[in-house]
C-alpha cells in the first residue's frame, strides 16, 4: 500500500517516466473556468477494397456498410489542456497514434502527454495494424493520423465554459465468453500441443465444458459534458461488451450509440452537435451472447436501443458542476513478449519458408509467422495514463483487458466511479491475468495478440493504480471484508482461519479470522467468480481447475472442524474414482467417483474411507461441515442437523503443524473441478446445531 506521503511525491524510476499534470497540480490552483469541446470527424475509407481486421485471417471490403469517425473531446482549465479521441477501429498501433499525437501537439498546442486515444474494437473497420494473419492497409494508415489530428482541432475550436457531472449504472447483457473446458477433454493449441484448458465461444450446452472462466463487469460508468446554460456537449461512456457483430465497413454498436443517444436525450438538433463517445471497456473475455442460457435472439438495433435507454436512465440523474478539477499522469511501462523456445522456432521457420509471400491460410500458419515476429521484438514499451475530471477518473490501458481486472482496479481505485479504457495508446494484444494462462486457449497462445509476459497483468495492474493515486493524490482503496450474516455466524464462532476466497488474484488467499494465516494459490485457478449468494447478493468463490491454495493448520489438536460450500463442476459419473476437496493433516475430504458412490461424500484417514449418503447435486452450491472429536467423525450437508456421514477413525486425527491443501489433497492428484468458499477451520468441534444456523445465515 502506498502512503500519502508517497502518492504526492513524483518521483521517477528507471522502470518508468512519469508525467503529471494537472489545475491542481502541486497544490496551486490554476486560474480559469472548465472549458470543454466535442467533435466528429468521417474517417471513412475512400479506397475501396480495402484490408478489414478482427480475425485470424486477412479479408477486405469493397463498400461501406456505415460511415466511420473519430470523435473527441478537449477539456481545459487553466493551463491544463488534454483531449480523448475515440476512433472507429480494431486495433491502432502505438507508433501510428505517436504519430497523430505529434500532429495534435503541432497544430492544437496539446502536448502528446495530455491526449488519449483508444479504439472502439469494432470488427468491421480498416485495418491499420499487422496481427494474426492480416495486414495494415498502406492507404489508409497514411490518412488516419491526420483525420485524428482533425478531430482534436475541430474540437478546440469549439471550446466554450462547461460544466461536468459523472455517474453509472449497470446493464446485465454481457457475459464472459471464455469457458473452461473439462480436465478429460483438453483441447489442441495451433502448436499441435494438448493445452488447451479454456477456450472462447465453447457454444450452448457443450459437454465439452464446465463454466465461465471468469467475472463479469456489468458496470456502465459515464462521464457528461455541458455547456453552462445546460446543453449537452458530450457524453462519455464505458462498457465491458466486445462487439456486437457488423458487416464492414461499420463502427458497429458503438457508432450506433453514438446516433442513437443524442436523439434519445433529445439532442438531435444541439448546435454545436452533440457528441456520444462508446468508449471500449475491460472486455477481453466479454461478450453479450451468455452461453449459459437459451440464445436470445435480438439485432444490432434492438441490443443498442435497450444499451442506450439504460444510459439515459442515469444520464437524467447526473448533477453538473462548473469548478471541477483536471489532471492527469502518464507512465511508460516495458516488457518482455514471451519467446518461443528453439524447437517452436525451427518449426516456425521452417513453416514460413513453405508459405513464402503469400498470406498465411490457416491457424498454424497464422502462429508460425508470429513467433518470429516476436523473436524479433522480444519487448514492448506501454503507454500507461490516468485522467481525473472532478471526481471522477479515467485509466487507459493499451491492451485487451479481461473482465476481472477492470474490476480490480474499480475496486481498488482512489476515485469512484472509475472507467477504464482498453485499447488506448495502442494494441499489445490480451493481458490474461497469470492463473488464466495456465488454462491456455486463444487469449494466451503468443502472438501479437497475446505475446506478452505471463506476470504482465499485475504488472499493468499496479502501475496505473499508481497513476490514479497521482491524480487523485490519494492512496488506493483496499477491498472489503466479507460482512453479510454467514460471514458474521463463521466468525461469532472463532475459527482459527478463515478464507473466503473471494479474491482478485491468485496471489495470496487472505484470512479474515484475526490470526494472519494466508495460504498460497497454485496453479489453473479461475478467480472471482460467482459464489454462494448472501442476502440475496451473489458471493464469490475461486474455480479449481488443476489448481490449489495450500495453508497451514496450526494447533487444531483432537477436537476441531472445518466447514466450506463446495460447487462441483462436473457430472457425478465422470471419474472412475474419487476427487478430492480439501485435505488437513491426514484427513482427506472428496466426492466418490462412479465406481463407489457417484457424488456422495467421501471421507479418508488414516486407511479409513468412510462414504455419505447423499449424491451432491452437480453444478449447485452446497454447504459441507466436518467435525472431528478425537476418533469420533461426523459429516454435516446443507444445513441438516442429522449427519450424512458418520463413523470412527483408527486414531485421532490430529492436525498440530499440518498442511491444509483446498481444492485437491498434499499429492495433487484428483483435484476438485469445481468452486470454493467461505473455507473456515476451528480449533474445537461443532454440531449439527451449529452446521444449521451457518446453513441458514446464507
Amino acid at each position: 500500500m502506498i502512503s500519502r506521503r508517497q502518492v504526492l511525491a513524483a518521483g521517477a524510476t528507471a522502470a518508468a517516466t512519469w508525467a503529471l499534470a494537472g489545475s491542481r497540480a502541486g497544490g496551486q490552483t490554476a486560474s480559469g473556468v472548465l472549458q470543454a469541446g466535442a467533435a466528429a470527424i468521417d474517417i471513412t475509407p475512400a479506397e475501396f477494397p480495402v484490408i478489414v481486421n478482427g480475425g485470424f485471417t486477412e479479408r477486405t471490403a469493397d463498400k461501406v456498410h456505415d460511415p466511420l469517425f473519430a470523435r473527441a473531446l478537449v477539456l481545459q482549465r487553466g493551463d491544463l489542456r488534454l483531449a480523448i479521441v475515440l476512433v472507429d477501429n480494431c486495433l491502432m498501433p502505438r507508433d501510428l497514434l505517436d504519430a497523430a499525437k505529434q500532429l495534435i501537439a503541432a497544430q492544437s498546442n496539446i502536448p502528446v502527454q495530455r491526449v488519449l486515444i483508444s479504439a472502439t474494437h469494432c470488427h468491421s473497420g480498416p485495418s491499420v495494424m499487422g496481427a494474426l494473419g492480416s495486414r495494415p492497409d498502406q492507404a489508409y494508415v497514411k490518412v488516419l493520423p491526420g483525420k485524428i489530428a482533425e478531430a482534436v482541432a475541430k474540437a478546440i475550436s469549439q471550446l466554450e465554459p462547461a460544466q461536468a457531472g459523472w455517474g453509472r449504472t449497470s446493464f446485465e447483457f454481457t457475459a464472459c465468453r471464455r469457458w473452461i473446458r473439462r480436465a478429460d477433454r483438453i483441447g489442441t493449441d495451433p502448436f499441435g500441443e494438448k493445452t488447451v484448458r479454456a477456450m472462447m465461444h465453447p457454444g450452448r450446452n457443450n459437454p465439452d465444458y464446465i463454466c465461465p472462466s471468469g467475472a463479469v463487469d456489468y458496470g456502465l460508468p459515464m462521464l457528461s459534458v455541458q455547456a453552462t446554460d445546460g446543453r449537452p456537449i458530450a457524453l462519455v461512456v464505458n462498457y465491458s461488451m466486445h462487439y456486437f457483430g457488423a458487416p464492414a465497413i461499420s463502427p458497429d454498436y458503438f457508432g450506433l450509440f453514438a446516433a442513437t443517444f443524442p436523439r434519445l436525450a433529445g439532442a438531435q438538433d444541439a448546435k454545436p452537435p452533440m457528441v456520444a463517445m462508446l468508449t471500449h471497456g475491460t472486455s477481453g473475455d466479454q461478450w453479450y451472447g451468455d452461453y449459459s442460457k437459451p440464445p436470445r435472439k435480438w439485432t444490432i438495433q434492438e441490443y443498442t436501443e435497450q444499451f442506450s435507454q439504460r444510459v439515459l436512465e442515469a444520464y437524467r440523474k447526473i448533477e453538473h458542476r462548473r469548478d471541477v478539477d483536471l489532471a492527469m499522469a502518464e507512465t511508460e511501462l516495458t516488457l518482455h513478449r514471451r519467446q518461443p523456445s528453439a524447437d517452436r522456432l525451427a518449426w516456425a521457420r521452417e513453416l514460413a519458408g513453405q508459405i513464402g509471400k503469400r498470406l498465411p491460410r490457416n491457424q498454424p500458419e497464422v502462429y508460425a509467422l508470429e513467433q518470429l515476429h516476436l523473436a524479433a521484438n522480444p519487448t514492448a514499451c506501454l503507454r500507461l495514463q490516468a485522467i481525473r475530471v472532478g471526481e471522477f477518473a479515467v485509466a487507459a490501458i493499451p491492451c485487451e483487458v479481461y473482465g476481472l481486472t477492470g474490476l480490480k482496479l474499480k475496486a481498488l481505485s482512489p476515485a469512484s466511479p472509475t472507467m477504464v479504457i482498453e485499447l488506448a495508446n495502442g494494441a499489445e494484444g490480451y493481458i490474461p491475468p497469470p492463473e488464466q494462462h495456465v488454462l491456455g486457449g486463444y487469449n494466451t497462445w503468443p502472438a501479437r495478440s497475446a505475446g506478452l509476459e505471463v506476470q504482465a497483468e499485475p504488472k499493468i495492474v499496479q502501475a496505473v493504480l499508481g497513476l490514479l493515486e497521482k491524480v487523485t493524490l490519494k492512496p488506493r482503496r483496499e477491498l472489503p471484508t466479507p460482512d453479510d450474516a454467514y460471514a458474521r455466524a463463521v466468525l461469532a464462532d472463532k475459527p482459527e482461519a478463515y478464507w473466503p476466497l473471494d479474491d482478485m488474484s491468485a496471489i495470496e488467499a487472505r484470512d479474515v479470522s484475526g490470526h494472519k494465516r494466508p495460504a498460497r494459490y497454485e496453479g489453473g485457478l479461475a478467480m472471482y467468480l460467482e459464489g454462494p449468494s448472501a442476502g440475496g447478493q451473489p458471493g464469490r468463490a475461486t474455480h479449481f481447475a488443476g489448481g490449489l491454495v495450500r495453508g497451514e493448520a496450526r494447533g487444531l489438536g483432537r477436537d476441531w472442524a472445518v466447514e466450506a460450500w463446495v460447487w462441483n463442476g462436473l457430472p457425478a459419473d465422470a471419474h472412475d474414482h474419487p476427487t478430492w476437496l480439501m485435505q488437513v493433516g491426514t484427513l482427506r475430504v472428496g466426492l466418490d467417483g462412479k465406481a463407489g458412490g457417484a457424488g456422495k461424500l467421501l471421507v479418508s484417514a488414516e486407511g479409513t474411507t468412510l462414504r455419505g449418503k447423499t449424491s451432491l447435486t452437480g453444478q449447485e452450491w452446497h454447504h459441507v461441515m466436518i467435525t472431528v472429536r478425537g476418533t469420533a467423525l461426523a459429516v454435516y450437508l446443507d444445513g441438516r442437523e442429522q449427519a450424512d456421514l458418520t463413523g470412527p477413525l483408527p486414531k485421532a486425527a490430529q492436525a498440530e503443524q499440518a498442511t491444509v491443501v483446498l481444492g485437491g489433497c498434499a499429492d495433487d492428484k484428483d483435484g476438485l473441478e469445481g468452486r470454493l468458499a467461505h473455507v473456515a477451520l476451528y480449533a474445537h468441534a461443532m454440531a449439527g446445531a451449529e452446521a444449521a444456523r451457518h446453513f441458514r445465515a446464507k
